[in-house]
């Protein structure tokens, strides 16, 4: 047993003098970044309520490790041994400090002190054998994504290791009044007074405050938190940066899940968004959230920011609450909104937004011929849906034939439905690229057509179209209720016939907006389970790998390395099925482009509602 009974005044003195020097260290670092914290503007629109959410979240992510083990188990589950490990330690160590000053309460004799220094045994056994595999993993093993390793990140394996084998030999080895049992001791003393003032100064901190940036996260997924006032024009100097902002920078564990995961980075782009919350912690240790010093700069690249498609992968994966994604894009928004960025495409997705009221281009009386051409209700207030054409179902060709598709089958399933007479684009490409009086004006002409046409329930091919209308318009004042039609076809499988031919495999790619946005995964399957076989992708449901559309990348050129279209090909034809299958019109586009590039015999590509139409009996003229 660890422990040191007849400790002498000197002794006691030594490990006051020790003690106190070891949080003084840490006090003297952690103050700072709580300083910073502190200084950093409010959070606009943050509220702590409802509790309901955040209690649940913090059990399972923090206390329970859920998303660390759900989303890379091998690794996860070390980590969470060792958490759960200095949980457990935790009655232990303050018994160890306490027992040289005659304060001692946990004793071997007692029947409670004898089980819990042998449930710790077990825990201590639990966490060298994860550390072990940490620091092999980490320092020989070396995954790319964790990129350069800190040389402190060993010494802090190292000295948890030592506190595990200290208290073990304590226990097993040492007895309690030998000269080893007390140089035991004073080892297991010394590897935790060397611990504690590491933690601030290195990615360690995370253990202190990653509880809180867990709890105390912005609600909802990817939220872009709104403006505050006419002089808020996003993240562009210290002086925006919000005290979220501060707390996720100083609580990245440098673990690279959000490298592993990003769709930018795994093409051979700039952009890696461990860099940005890193270049984030580092703007703030350099010049402080006071600062006029722009962000975009010498610690964030502007050309990484930019190339973000906004998938939200990192943030999804990421392990201790970083919300990546607000802060991307209130960069982007510092740089736009203050005219700061300079890009031609950019400029000119924004004047085809401004001038024609979509993102392709096109003149407003195209949606219109389109419309009469093919026959299409307009919304008048009696019908159970207003089906939102959208930038692409409206002018694409593809995105056009996507939304015949639909209106057959609703026809079919004896669903009424109309379209606006008027719509423009709902904002999200602007909304992404941060161009916010872009996207406002965009989205109260459309609330006030809404308004005027009595407009209930929407229903839309577009997964962007649907988060931008049913979350990102309250910031321009209402959204609608408004749900993705493969959801809507779902409900509706039962009225519809199934495949009159054979059924065929279909590799499903899940788009960003629907999956991790949306949280929609099985609805789209369970569609295809009526007309033939799902078969996923390496990457699928919560880690499926973007297209490359989101974000205002479709706008923004030819993209630097390897085309993210391309990579998402590869998988999809991988699977070997003769038709992909897709639920977004811009993965359809950028499929379509990638699928030329890529093989000679490309498999059938249809949006899931095409191969829903295309069981259909034909329609009487």
């Amino acid at each position: 047993m660890i422990v040191m009974n007849d400790a002498s005044w000197t002794e006691r003195a030594v490990l006051i003098l020790l003690l106190a020097l070891s949080l003084g260290l840490f006090w003297w670092r952690f103050r700072k970044v709580l300083d910073v914290i502190r200084r950093s503007r409010a959070t606009p629109d943050f509220q702590v309520a409802p509790l309901g959410p955040r209690i649940r979240q913090f059990v399972w992510e923090v206390l329970l490790q859920g998303k660390v083990i759900e989303q890379r188990p091998l690794a996860g589950l070390a980590h969470a041994f060792v958490f759960w490990g200095f949980l457990a330690f935790a009655l232990i160590t303050i018994n160890h400090i306490a027992t040289p000053f005659g304060a001692r309460f946990l004793y071997p004799e007692s029947s409670f002190g004898g089980f819990y220094f042998g449930f710790v045994a077990t825990w201590a056994i639990a966490v060298a054998i994860s550390i072990s595999g940490l620091f092999i993993r980490r320092f020989f093993v070396r995954p790319v994504w964790l990129g350069n390793v800190s040389p402190e990140s060993g010494v802090i394996a190292l000295l948890i290791f030592a506190l595990m084998a200290t208290y073990l030999a304590g226990i097993w080895i040492f007895t309690e009044e030998s000269v080893a049992g007390q140089v035991n001791w004073w080892a297991h003393t010394a590897a935790l007074l060397i611990f504690l003032p590491l933690i601030p100064h290195t990615k360690h901190l995370h253990l202190v405050i990653s509880p809180a940036t867990v709890f105390l996260r912005r609600a909802g997924f990817s939220r872009i938190p709104p403006l505050a006032g006419d002089e808020d024009f996003g993240l562009n100097t210290g002086k925006d940066v919000t005290q979220i902002d501060s707390l996720q920078a100083y609580s990245c564990v440098e673990c690279g899940r959000c490298t592993e995961h990003c769709p930018a980075y795994n093409t051979g782009k700039a952009l890696n968004p461990k860099e940005i919350i890193l270049g984030m912690r580092g703007y703030l240790n350099e010049f402080g959230p006071a600062s006029e010093e722009p962000l975009l700069g010498k610690h964030i690249s502007e050309i990484a920011a930019f190339q973000c498609t906004t998938c939200g992968g990192c943030e999804f994966q990421c392990p201790v609450g970083i919300q990546h994604l607000p802060m991307i894009v209130g960069l982007r928004r510092g740089a736009v909104n203050t005219g700061k960025w300079e890009d031609d495409f950019g400029t000119k997705l924004f004047l085809n937004l401004e001038r024609n009221g979509n993102s392709l281009g096109f003149a407003a009386s195209e949606r219109q011929k389109f419309i009469e051409k093919n026959g299409l209700p307009i919304f008048d207030g009696t019908q159970e849906y207003c089906l939102w054409l959208g930038c692409m179902g409206a002018y694409d060709a593809q995105g056009r034939e996507i939304v015949l598709a639909l209106a057959r089958v609703l026809r079919y399933a004896g669903v009424t439905f109309g379209v606006l007479r008027k719509e423009k684009c709902t904002g999200d490409p602007a909304r992404r690229l941060g161009n916010d009086l872009a996207f406002s004006q965009l989205a109260e002409a459309n609330i006030e057509a809404l308004k005027a046409a009595k407009v209930g329930k929407m229903v839309s091919i577009c997964p962007h179209c649907v988060r931008t209308i049913g979350t990102d318009w309250a910031e321009a004042g209402a959204t609608f209720p408004i749900e993705h039609h493969t959801e809507l076809l779902a409900r509706l499988a039962s009225k519809l016939p199934k495949a009159a031919g054979a059924r065929e495999q279909v590799a499903f790619h899940d788009p960003c907006y629907l999956g991790r946005y949306r949280g929609v995964y099985d609805e789209p399957r369970s569609l295809i389970a009526k007309y033939g076989e799902a078969v996923d992708p390496k990457r699928a449901r919560e880690r499926s790998f973007c297209c490359g559309a989101g974000g205002g990348q479709m706008f923004l050129g030819e993209e630097k390395g390897k085309r993210v279209n391309v990579e998402r090909v590869q998988e999809l034809l991988e699977t070997g099925a003769p038709v992909v299958g897709t639920a977004c019109p811009f993965c359809q586009t950028m499929f379509r482009d990638a699928l030329g590039a890529v093989t000679q015999t490309p498999p059938k590509l249809m949006d899931l509602v095409q191969i829903a139409a295309a069981s259909l009996p034909p329609e009487a003229n």
